[in-house]
């Protein structure tokens, strides 16, 4: 059995391919939704009935107590967490930062930073091997947006995701001597809601390989760092972009 794994986002798009992905190849998932229970209960239905294990939490990952019930239902149904996919966010939609509202732009630094602080935090804490932890691995979800920019549509998401990578580097060297490895993966383009089809036709021929990515093909990626065969590598940023 690979372990137990915290996925969050785990509705759609890359949480729930990861989802899938890490129940067929044997770890026991929970995963979490804000909104979208239907399509979380769909995701889980769909793994159960390939014979996977997996429970779906509601929960904000920017709310703290949301976050320790996550990790709290995860240890209750399959035992101690040795993995954690910092997945979930929002990217605000499209708008320049000149026109962008405080309060949209509060809430996406909360989804899109706080949240991946506080669901590292509560996993480092459960993980560590100082702690009486199992040690495990953090796979965090950045974005190329966090080196391209986004102008005109998505600064506010690219410094989110800037933030994301820098959480990255640092706190793989804090923990890497307490069992916990921690990386990111970075999608590019990637066929999901979060990008509408328009903007997807528009974008596709500066992908030097000519295509979005499929959810399936970022998930592959986080599970391998996820894996014994990653056992060496920390604290890098992994770009799932087709060259772009």
């Amino acid at each position: 059995m690979a372990g137990v794994l915290v996925v969050t986002g785990a509705s759609r798009g890359i949480g729930a391919a990861t989802a899938r992905l890490a129940a067929a190849r044997g770890w026991r998932v929970v995963g979490s939704f804000l909104e979208r229970r239907d399509a979380a209960e769909a995701v889980a239905e769909e793994i159960r009935a390939a014979g996977g294990e997996v429970e779906m939490v509601q929960a904000d990952t920017s709310v703290e107590a949301d976050v320790t019930r996550l990790f709290d239902t995860a240890e209750a149904h399959f035992g101690k967490v040795t993995g954690l996919v910092n997945n979930a966010g929002m990217n605000g939609g499209p708008a320049s930062l000149v026109d962008l509202p405080v309060a949209e732009l509060r809430r996406l630094i909360d989804i899109n930073v706080i949240g991946p602080m506080l669901c590292a935090r509560e996993a480092v804490r459960r993980m560590a091997t100082d702690r009486g932890g199992p040690g495990g691995a953090i796979v965090n979800l950045g974005s190329v947006a966090a080196v391209r920019g986004s102008p005109g549509e998505r600064v506010h998401y690219a410094a989110s995701k800037g933030a994301v990578i820098s959480l990255t580097i640092g706190l793989a060297q804090e923990v890497a001597r307490n069992g916990i490895r921690v990386n990111a993966v970075s999608p590019g383009l990637t066929e999901t809601e979060m990008n509408p089809a328009d903007r997807l036709a528009r974008l596709v021929p500066t992908v030097p390989i000519g295509r979005v990515a499929a959810p399936e093909e970022v998930a592959r990626v986080i599970l391998f760092l996820l894996s014994p065969e990653a056992s060496y590598v920390l604290g890098i940023n992994v770009t799932v972009s087709g060259g772009r």
